[in-house]
């Protein structure tokens, strides 16, 4: 029986990774946004901006399921307090760098990269956490509450990028960033040490990153669950990119207004959160997950060719409804349906999975510069609904 001072301990260690993850998050859409915007008005290239969001991506495609197998060897206040300070330095030498007047779009690039390591390993350390701290009846609401948090953070991080971008150019957001950092670095260090041990496993990584995508070939739900999430990742989340190029050449927008514009994802993620936490049922999440995906499609084709600001906005709305849906239902199905002692090894397969979305981060940049950013989209949305279509017999298993 857990004593009061045990409860306690875990309550405040949850609300600690609650608050840490959206730091992690605020300074993200902050950072993409601004660095976007900063890169287009450099460079004029879609596919630059393109380039640098696959860049923070792709370390989930090249070491999502090493840190899942990695997850599991280190007490994860540690991994947490790690990726804190990462951050942290990536931050603060942005922000020297721009401050000196040396900032170059590779340093950007370094940057993204960097920070996208410390978001490849948040569903196997961070999220893992909260999943151990509350339990597998209750990891889908407090999941919802971390993503409710997640977009929050999508409608200040933008409506930030776009005042500071305006008003301080771009090294106030790094020292923004550098600020937010080290209060959650602060956070962090809170959490009582040893919340989760390590497991104890053969020194060998490759098992176990074996292991996670052997469980996962045999089994049609997650194969279902999985490949959705790759569909969603290479042809659906790369539009985010174009969000910035769209309303600078289509709605032209200032840079404030384009900040304020691109919160509206996070507006509309936000009351999808609130209605999964309050409403949802676990019968309906595989339906909610594939819904929400078709949504996130069509809301972003319409957003592309949309030539009227409240039209625009109003699918922001729409298309970070879909974004919420998926992300939740992802990761709690994963959770929900993994053997227990896999969960971190298989949340790393997920993130591996997310991986591939720097290959759509290049394919749209490509298509964006060579045709137009609208076809570019539509073309995306197209290939995506298609990819969905034809992987029906596995996804079907979790309605």
């Amino acid at each position: 029986m857990s004593t009061p001072n045990g409860r306690l301990e875990t309550l405040q260690a949850i609300w600690h990774l609650l608050f840490s993850g959206f730091v992690f998050s605020t300074v993200r859409w902050l950072e993409m946004l601004a660095m976007g915007l900063f890169a287009y008005r450099v460079t004029e290239s879609a596919f630059i901006v393109a380039l640098l969001g696959m860049l923070r991506l792709m370390p989930m495609g090249l070491f999502g399921a090493l840190l899942g197998a990695l997850a599991e060897r280190f007490e994860m206040r540690h991994s947490l307090l790690v990726m804190v300070n990462t951050s942290l330095l990536t931050s603060a030498c942005l922000a020297f760098l721009a401050s000196t007047g040396w900032l170059s779009i590779w340093h950007l690039g370094v940057g993204s990269f960097i920070n996208g390591i410390c978001w490849a390993a948040d569903n196997p350390v961070r999220r893992m956490m909260i999943g151990e701290s509350v339990g597998p009846q209750r990891i889908g609401p407090a999941l919802s509450v971390d993503v409710g948090l997640n977009n929050i953070s999508r409608v200040i991080g933008p409506m930030l990028a776009g005042l500071i971008l305006a008003r301080f150019d771009i090294a106030g957001v790094f020292w923004l960033g550098l600020v937010l950092h080290s209060c959650s670095w602060w956070v962090v260090r809170r959490i009582a040490p040893g919340t989760l041990k390590p497991a104890l496993h053969p020194l060998s990584l490759l098992g176990p990153m074996r292991e996670g995508f052997a469980i996962a070939r045999k089994d049609d739900r997650l194969i279902g669950i999985l490949g959705i999430t790759a569909i969603f990742n290479l042809f659906g989340w790369p539009f985010t990119s174009m969000i910035p190029v769209l309303a600078s050449d289509r709605l032209h927008l200032a840079t404030q207004d384009i900040g304020l514009l691109a919160s509206c994802e996070g507006v509309g993620g936000l009351l999808a959160a609130m209605l999964f936490a309050g409403f949802a049922r676990t019968a309906w999440y595989g339906r909610i997950y594939v819904g929400s995906v078709l949504l996130y499609f069509t809301s972003a084709v319409g957003f592309a060719f949309s030539t009227h600001v409240g039209l625009a906005g109003l699918l922001l709305i729409i298309n970070g409804m879909g974004a919420v849906g998926f992300s939740v239902m992802q990761t709690t199905l994963i959770y929900r349906d993994s053997p227990v002692a896999l969960r971190a090894r298989l949340l790393g397969v997920l993130t591996a999975c997310i991986g591939v979305g720097p290959l759509g981060f290049f394919y749209i940049g490509v298509m964006a510069d060579l045709l137009s950013p609208p076809t570019a989209t539509l073309a995306m949305a197209m290939q995506g609904i298609l990819a969905l279509a034809l992987t029906r017999r596995y996804w079907l298993k979790f309605f």
